[in-house]
């Protein structure tokens, strides 16, 4: 047999006062698989509409009628809800506050609040007198009006509140509203006095 000559490790070792080093470190031939972090995925607005509020009761002051002519007060009432549910299979709540009120008044009109307006009781003032949220119809008739309520969104699944862009909208129910004429005379009696004079 044909001697061997020494091994590059042999060869290391005999010399081992010198800064060779004798030992190379192991490397990995596969790199470890990060676990995958299954993370929750990006909420939209759009994922978060079946959450939304039900929505608002419009009526119309006085008793859902009016004067054509004169401004008829439209009140409504919306609050911040929260509603918890399911998202990607992940539980979490939801908060919607409302920021806009869409006013449909029915004849072709329509306006935008950031409140649902209040009463003439609320606001001290007398029947008939412009609000912020009233109209005056032009025409007497029947009309359709309604509000549609626009909710700015938070959702949290158990880390805190995140806003999500963009509103959602929740449509009111239709109310029929009722307009009439006023008309007026001069009479020399009052209606106590002649109950079949014109205006009584």
């Amino acid at each position: 047999m044909t001697p061997q000559g020494p091994s590059d490790l042999d060869t290391c070792l005999e010399d081992w006062e010198s800064d060779k080093n004798c030992f190379e470190p192991i490397e990995e031939n596969e790199e470890e698989e990060e676990e995958e972090d299954p993370g929750i995925p990006p909420v939209t607005i759009t994922d978060l509409v079946r959450f939304a509020p039900a929505g608002s009761v419009l009526t119309g002051e006085p008793n859902n009628v009016g004067v054509a002519g004169l401004p008829t007060n439209f009140v409504t009432a919306a609050s911040t809800q929260t509603v918890a549910g399911e998202l990607f299979g992940f539980p979490l709540s939801v908060r919607f506050t409302p920021v806009a009120y869409d006013f449909i008044y029915g004849d072709g009109a329509t306006s935008t609040s950031t409140t649902g307006g209040a009463s003439w009781v609320d606001l001290a003032q007398a029947q008939f007198t412009p609000t912020d949220t009233s109209h005056a119809y032009r025409e007497r008739g029947t009309y359709i009006a309604q509000v549609n309520v626009r909710y700015s969104a938070e959702v949290d699944f158990g880390t805190g509140w995140f806003p999500v862009a963009g509103q959602v909208t929740a449509n009111g129910a239709p109310q029929e509203i009722r307009i009439f004429e006023a008309h007026t005379a001069l009479v020399a009696f009052t209606c106590a006095e002649a109950p079949h004079s014109p205006g009584c």
